[in-house]
């Protein structure tokens, strides 16, 4: 298939990234991709050597005709069979240049709950294609109306091998960072907010830490709690085992440095793809039961689910999984499972499957 792809946001998010991994995906299988994109941003930068062909421009809004002009242009000299779309403020441009050229789209929507009253009642009508990234997030539109024959689920493609398990990677950052090579590292990889359930961690770590002394914190991300968890760790009493590394803009090196994952949101989520990836590189993950989460993983097999914000269960799930007997084998099963579910062979094939089917 021919696939004209369209994402100009310069951001670097969760849609962005997905909207990469899928454009790769579809390229590594075998399908001619090019995609209109802003230039020199995150999307542009990460496709650049992909063999997806790119187109430079910018929507700043649905009434940006630059934008128009540019995705026109390449729909017109392509002549794709799919638009594809990832962003809220490219749906309905996308809607009105395919109505105007005859080829279909399909949209990805990332957040719940869903769009405003309007958009939400018409874009998932008027898209020939309409995808939630998990079962939690299309349930949102269920419940809005929208008919269930409308909401496919297609979950985030991880490359299995840009996240495989590396011992030396490991062996280096672990030196890097001062911790001993036979550490057991905790990693949160995301936004520093409280709602993402980083103080429940804390305090998990905290009684953690007095119990295992080889367990250390590795905190990758930012956010505006950054100065707060910060104060907070360094009151505690094992701030030489947290090593908080701020914001990463290439996160998979590290996947490799940590022996399990900590996704410990206190608020829902749509989905999680730090959870995958994580587990691509055989760290299983201690997750929160909560929104799109369960979807990431297979329970008691390549990680645990644990209720949000209980800081006992935590602390015992984590002192559970310093246990090389436990820990070991879910990160076996965990790249496993992740390869099965995830990876952009099956990714890429199931969404070209759903687009082919009438």
């Amino acid at each position: 298939m021919k696939f004209l792809f369209v994402g100009t946001n310069p951001e670097n998010t969760g849609a962005a990234t997905h909207f990469v991994a899928l454009a790769q995906a579809m390229v590594e299988t075998g399908h001619q991709v090019s995609a209109v994109v802003y230039p020199d941003g995150l999307i542009a930068n990460s496709l650049a050597n992909s063999g997806a062909r790119l187109y430079p421009a910018k929507f700043r809004n649905v009434f940006d005709l630059r934008g128009y002009r540019a995705t026109l242009k390449a729909a017109r000299e392509l002549r794709p069979d799919w638009l594809v779309g990832n962003f809220g403020k490219e749906y309905w441009p996308l809607i009105l240049i395919s109505r105007l050229l005859g080829i279909p789209v399909a949209l990805f929507r990332h957040r719940t709950p869903a769009m405003g009253r309007l958009s939400g009642y018409l874009v998932p009508r008027l898209a020939q294609r309409f995808f939630a990234v998990s079962s939690h997030a299309r349930q949102a539109y269920l419940e809005r109306g929208v008919p269930p024959s409308l909401v496919r689920v297609l979950y985030n493609p991880v490359n299995m091998a840009l996240c495989k398990p590396d011992p030396q990677r490991r062996s280096e950052i672990l030196h890097q960072l001062g911790i001993p090579q036979d550490a057991i590292v905790i990693g949160y990889f995301g936004r520093i907010h409280h709602s993402k359930g980083i103080f429940t961690l804390l305090d998990a770590l905290d009684g953690a830490m007095g119990q295992e002394s080889r367990l250390h914190c590795l905190w990758l991300g930012h956010g505006p709690d950054s100065q707060l968890l910060g104060e907070r760790i360094d009151a505690g009493s094992f701030a030489h085992r947290h090593h908080v590394l701020g914001w990463i803009d290439d996160v998979h090196p590290y996947y490799s440095a940590i022996s399990m994952l900590a996704f410990p949101s206190i608020a829902t989520e749509t989905f999680g793809r730090v959870s995958v990836e994580a587990q691509a590189a055989c760290a299983p993950v201690l997750g929160s039961n909560i929104g799109g989460v369960p979807e990431t993983l297979c329970p008691n097999v390549s990680g645990l689910l644990l209720p949000p914000g209980n800081v006992a269960a935590w602390r015992n799930a984590i002192l559970k999984m310093c246990e090389s007997d436990v820990r070991e084998p879910m990160g076996i099963a965990a790249r496993d499972f992740v390869d099965r579910h995830f990876s952009t062979r099956v990714i890429a094939d199931e969404f070209a499957r759903i687009l082919s089917d009438g």
